[in-house]
């Protein structure tokens, strides 16, 4: 377990850094979403709970911390066992993986993670069905500066078309720091 660790030392160090927190902190992107108290969350991609955690705090419903890092999953029990927060749900695997049914979640969460999709469209399909009626899907991506990017990440423009095509309504538009977007999209039906 140790030696595996540190492969992703670097992505964990980026996760938690305090220049990310300063730029865009959880609990500032949390004040913009929709959030009832009530609500269960998906954080999609969870990471290292930079969401999860903060999330788990304002509802009384479950965060489930989905994640295919085992290593990640570790890192966010470890918080919660810490921080007392006794309603995340760490998950390992894809969506398909998650013990729950159609329409089951308030909020999905997905944060840096929709750009490593692909093809993104059968993710969307399966979150909008996850997701109960007028659920949201907050999806917080980087914009691309200039075409010679070794990431692949895809633009405000392309995630909206994305959205839509899978039936959701973006309800919002968030620009929470330079080359950084969130679109807040809505399950009309």
């Amino acid at each position: 377990m140790h030696h595996q660790h540190g492969r992703y030392k670097g992505k964990i160090s980026y996760l938690e850094s305090p220049k990310r927190r300063k730029e865009f902190s959880p609990e500032q992107l949390l004040n913009i979403i929709p959030i009832k108290e009530t609500d269960n969350i998906l954080d999609f991609g969870a990471g290292t709970g930079y969401f999860s955690i903060p999330a788990a705090k304002r509802i009384k419903g479950d965060v489930y911390a989905l994640d295919i890092d085992p290593s990640m999953l570790e890192i966010i029990k470890k918080k919660s066992r810490e921080e007392n927060q006794e309603n995340i749900i760490a998950v390992q695997g894809s969506i398909e993986a998650l013990p729950l049914g159609e329409g089951s979640v308030d909020v999905i969460i997905a944060s840096l993670v929709l750009h490593e999709i692909q093809p993104l469209a059968p993710l969307m399909q399966q979150m909008y069905t996850l997701l109960k009626k007028e659920g949201y899907l907050i999806c917080l991506e980087l914009e691309p500066k200039g075409s010679s990017e070794k990431v692949t990440r895809i633009n405000l423009e392309r995630m909206e078309v994305e959205l839509k095509e899978a039936g959701f309504q973006i309800s919002e538009k968030v620009f929470p720091a330079e080359s950084l977007y969130m679109l807040i999209a809505k399950k009309t039906d």
